[in-house]
Protein backbone atom coordinates (compact mmCIF):
# COMPACT_ATOMS: atom_id res chain seq x y z
CA UNK A 1 0.00 0.00 0.00
CA UNK A 2 1.49 3.10 -0.95
CA UNK A 3 1.48 6.61 1.02
CA UNK A 4 -1.24 8.27 -0.58
CA UNK A 5 -3.75 5.35 0.21
CA UNK A 6 -2.37 5.24 4.19
CA UNK A 7 -2.87 9.04 4.58
CA UNK A 8 -6.77 7.93 3.09
CA UNK A 9 -7.24 5.67 5.68
CA UNK A 10 -6.07 8.47 8.20
CA UNK A 11 -8.78 10.77 6.37
CA UNK A 12 -11.09 8.17 7.11
CA UNK A 13 -10.32 7.80 10.78
CA UNK A 14 -11.15 11.58 11.04
CA UNK A 15 -14.00 11.69 9.31
CA UNK A 16 -15.45 8.64 11.87
CA UNK A 17 -14.58 11.00 15.37
CA UNK A 18 -17.33 13.53 14.55
CA UNK A 19 -19.66 11.41 12.39
CA UNK A 20 -22.55 9.31 14.22
CA UNK A 21 -21.46 6.07 14.83
CA UNK A 22 -23.42 4.12 12.15
CA UNK A 23 -22.75 7.40 9.52
CA UNK A 24 -19.24 5.85 10.37
CA UNK A 25 -19.84 2.33 9.66
CA UNK A 26 -22.03 3.75 6.47
CA UNK A 27 -19.59 5.53 4.83
CA UNK A 28 -16.44 2.50 5.51
CA UNK A 29 -19.38 0.59 3.41
CA UNK A 30 -19.00 3.00 1.03
CA UNK A 31 -15.22 3.30 0.74
CA UNK A 32 -15.62 -0.28 -0.34
CA UNK A 33 -16.95 0.27 -3.12
CA UNK A 34 -14.67 3.10 -3.98
CA UNK A 35 -11.78 0.34 -3.33
CA UNK A 36 -12.82 -1.48 -5.86
CA UNK A 37 -12.52 0.92 -8.31
CA UNK A 38 -16.12 2.38 -8.62
CA UNK A 39 -16.85 5.81 -9.02
CA UNK A 40 -18.35 8.02 -7.36
CA UNK A 41 -21.82 8.42 -8.98
CA UNK A 42 -21.01 4.71 -9.79
CA UNK A 43 -21.33 3.90 -6.19
CA UNK A 44 -24.00 6.24 -4.94
CA UNK A 45 -26.58 6.17 -7.78
CA UNK A 46 -25.95 2.51 -9.12
CA UNK A 47 -25.06 0.44 -6.58
CA UNK A 48 -28.11 -1.39 -5.32
CA UNK A 49 -25.67 -3.11 -2.37
CA UNK A 50 -25.35 0.08 -0.95
CA UNK A 51 -28.36 1.17 -0.63
CA UNK A 52 -29.17 -1.98 1.14
CA UNK A 53 -26.63 -0.88 3.56
CA UNK A 54 -28.09 2.72 3.66
CA UNK A 55 -31.71 1.26 4.79
CA UNK A 56 -29.90 -1.21 7.25
CA UNK A 57 -27.46 1.37 8.69
CA UNK A 58 -30.45 3.86 9.21
CA UNK A 59 -33.19 1.93 10.30
CA UNK A 60 -30.83 -0.16 12.72
CA UNK A 61 -29.96 3.50 14.48
CA UNK A 62 -33.34 4.57 14.16
CA UNK A 63 -35.02 2.20 16.26
CA UNK A 64 -32.09 1.68 18.51
CA UNK A 65 -32.70 5.48 19.49
CA UNK A 66 -36.57 5.39 19.93
CA UNK A 67 -37.73 5.29 23.88
CA UNK A 68 -39.18 2.26 24.55
CA UNK A 69 -43.33 1.41 24.19
CA UNK A 70 -44.99 3.58 21.70
CA UNK A 71 -42.02 5.14 19.78
CA UNK A 72 -40.43 2.19 19.27
CA UNK A 73 -43.11 0.17 18.13
CA UNK A 74 -43.91 2.87 15.71
CA UNK A 75 -39.87 3.00 14.77
CA UNK A 76 -39.74 -0.90 14.10
CA UNK A 77 -42.98 -0.41 11.89
CA UNK A 78 -41.51 2.30 9.73
CA UNK A 79 -38.30 0.02 9.46
CA UNK A 80 -40.29 -3.16 8.61
CA UNK A 81 -41.73 -1.49 6.13
CA UNK A 82 -38.41 0.67 4.39
CA UNK A 83 -36.49 -2.80 4.56
CA UNK A 84 -39.38 -5.08 3.07
CA UNK A 85 -39.48 -2.49 0.43
CA UNK A 86 -35.59 -2.40 -0.58
CA UNK A 87 -36.09 -6.12 -0.38
CA UNK A 88 -38.05 -5.64 -3.62
CA UNK A 89 -36.18 -2.96 -5.37
CA UNK A 90 -32.22 -4.88 -4.46
CA UNK A 91 -33.20 -7.99 -3.71
CA UNK A 92 -30.87 -7.77 -0.54
CA UNK A 93 -32.51 -8.53 3.11
CA UNK A 94 -30.47 -7.20 5.76
CA UNK A 95 -32.38 -7.35 8.89
CA UNK A 96 -32.64 -3.92 10.62
CA UNK A 97 -31.38 -6.31 13.98
CA UNK A 98 -28.71 -8.07 12.33
CA UNK A 99 -25.42 -6.96 13.85
CA UNK A 100 -23.07 -5.99 11.03
CA UNK A 101 -19.51 -4.47 11.05
CA UNK A 102 -18.08 -1.56 9.00
CA UNK A 103 -16.70 -1.89 5.03
CA UNK A 104 -19.80 -4.12 4.40
CA UNK A 105 -19.48 -4.78 0.32
CA UNK A 106 -22.44 -6.43 -1.81
CA UNK A 107 -21.07 -5.75 -5.13
CA UNK A 108 -23.64 -7.50 -7.21
CA UNK A 109 -27.28 -7.74 -7.51
CA UNK A 110 -30.13 -9.76 -5.90
CA UNK A 111 -30.81 -12.76 -3.86
CA UNK A 112 -28.79 -12.13 -0.58
CA UNK A 113 -30.02 -13.19 2.49
CA UNK A 114 -28.59 -12.54 5.54
CA UNK A 115 -30.32 -13.58 8.63
CA UNK A 116 -30.21 -11.74 12.73
CA UNK A 117 -27.15 -13.11 12.96
CA UNK A 118 -23.26 -11.29 13.46
CA UNK A 119 -21.10 -10.52 10.43
CA UNK A 120 -17.85 -8.55 11.39
CA UNK A 121 -15.98 -5.74 9.21
CA UNK A 122 -14.97 -5.69 5.60
CA UNK A 123 -16.66 -8.64 4.56
CA UNK A 124 -17.58 -9.66 1.06
CA UNK A 125 -20.76 -11.19 0.54
CA UNK A 126 -21.68 -11.54 -3.16
CA UNK A 127 -25.06 -12.58 -5.18
CA UNK A 128 -27.18 -15.76 -4.03
CA UNK A 129 -26.09 -16.17 -1.02
CA UNK A 130 -28.18 -17.56 2.02
CA UNK A 131 -26.82 -17.09 6.06
CA UNK A 132 -29.77 -19.12 7.56
CA UNK A 133 -31.28 -20.95 10.48
CA UNK A 134 -30.06 -24.65 10.93
CA UNK A 135 -29.96 -27.30 13.93
CA UNK A 136 -32.40 -28.40 16.91
CA UNK A 137 -31.91 -27.39 20.60
CA UNK A 138 -29.50 -25.52 22.41
CA UNK A 139 -27.62 -26.09 19.00
CA UNK A 140 -30.28 -24.67 16.75
CA UNK A 141 -29.08 -20.79 15.15
CA UNK A 142 -27.44 -18.69 13.11
CA UNK A 143 -23.78 -18.34 11.57
CA UNK A 144 -21.70 -16.13 12.88
CA UNK A 145 -19.18 -14.62 10.18
CA UNK A 146 -15.50 -13.16 11.58
CA UNK A 147 -13.87 -10.39 10.16
CA UNK A 148 -12.72 -9.97 6.39
CA UNK A 149 -14.58 -12.88 4.85
CA UNK A 150 -15.27 -13.48 1.69
CA UNK A 151 -18.38 -15.14 0.30
CA UNK A 152 -18.53 -16.26 -2.64
CA UNK A 153 -21.75 -16.37 -5.11
CA UNK A 154 -23.87 -19.33 -4.61
CA UNK A 155 -22.79 -19.83 -0.87
CA UNK A 156 -24.81 -21.44 1.55
CA UNK A 157 -24.32 -21.01 5.73
CA UNK A 158 -26.34 -22.73 7.74
CA UNK A 159 -26.62 -23.22 11.81
CA UNK A 160 -24.99 -21.95 14.66
CA UNK A 161 -21.66 -22.12 13.19
CA UNK A 162 -18.69 -19.61 13.44
CA UNK A 163 -16.67 -18.68 10.19
CA UNK A 164 -13.08 -17.70 11.17
CA UNK A 165 -11.63 -14.10 10.23
CA UNK A 166 -9.83 -14.38 7.00
CA UNK A 167 -11.75 -17.12 5.76
CA UNK A 168 -12.89 -17.61 2.01
CA UNK A 169 -16.28 -19.46 0.71
CA UNK A 170 -15.47 -20.49 -2.71
CA UNK A 171 -18.86 -19.78 -4.84
CA UNK A 172 -21.43 -22.55 -4.71
CA UNK A 173 -20.21 -24.50 -1.21
CA UNK A 174 -22.68 -25.34 1.60
CA UNK A 175 -20.77 -24.83 4.98
CA UNK A 176 -22.88 -26.42 7.76
CA UNK A 177 -19.61 -26.54 9.82
CA UNK A 178 -17.07 -24.13 11.79
CA UNK A 179 -14.55 -22.59 9.38
CA UNK A 180 -10.89 -21.93 11.05
CA UNK A 181 -9.32 -18.70 10.90
CA UNK A 182 -7.97 -18.13 7.05
CA UNK A 183 -9.20 -21.71 6.00
CA UNK A 184 -10.57 -22.03 1.73
CA UNK A 185 -14.20 -24.08 1.73
CA UNK A 186 -15.27 -25.27 -1.13
CA UNK A 187 -17.97 -28.59 -1.74
CA UNK A 188 -20.95 -30.03 -0.55
CA UNK A 189 -20.54 -30.53 2.13
CA UNK A 190 -17.75 -27.75 2.35
CA UNK A 191 -14.17 -29.16 3.22
CA UNK A 192 -11.02 -26.93 3.90
CA UNK A 193 -8.70 -26.96 0.76
CA UNK A 194 -6.28 -24.52 1.81
CA UNK A 195 -5.23 -22.44 4.29
CA UNK A 196 -4.38 -19.08 1.50
CA UNK A 197 -7.46 -17.11 3.07
CA UNK A 198 -9.29 -14.26 1.61
CA UNK A 199 -6.68 -11.45 1.33
CA UNK A 200 -6.17 -11.60 -2.41
CA UNK A 201 -10.69 -11.07 -2.62
CA UNK A 202 -10.75 -8.22 0.24
CA UNK A 203 -9.50 -5.05 -0.25
CA UNK A 204 -10.08 -1.82 1.63
CA UNK A 205 -8.29 1.49 2.95
CA UNK A 206 -5.16 1.12 5.07
CA UNK A 207 -5.30 -3.17 4.96
CA UNK A 208 -1.79 -3.15 4.68
CA UNK A 209 -1.44 -1.27 7.83
CA UNK A 210 -4.21 -2.89 9.76
CA UNK A 211 -2.57 -5.03 12.41
CA UNK A 212 -5.71 -7.40 13.03
CA UNK A 213 -4.69 -8.76 8.85
CA UNK A 214 -1.22 -8.35 9.44
CA UNK A 215 -0.95 -10.50 12.63
CA UNK A 216 -3.58 -12.99 10.39
CA UNK A 217 -1.84 -12.66 6.95
CA UNK A 218 2.24 -13.89 8.65
CA UNK A 219 0.91 -16.47 10.59
CA UNK A 220 1.70 -20.10 8.59
CA UNK A 221 -0.64 -22.63 8.76
CA UNK A 222 -3.92 -24.12 10.25
CA UNK A 223 -4.89 -20.58 11.80
CA UNK A 224 -6.26 -19.97 15.29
Amino acid sequence: MNASVGALGKRTARRRTWMPLWCGLLYLDYRRYRAAGRSVLATIFLTQGLWASVIYRACHAFVAWMPNGVPRSAAKTLAAILQKLMEIVTGICLPRDAQIGGGLYLPTFGAIIVGRGSIGENCTIEQNVTLGVAGRGAERGRPTIGNRVFIGAGALIVGKITIGNDAYIFPGSVVTRAVPPRAVVMGYPARVVSYDGSFDWIVYDGMEHDPARRASLENSGPGS
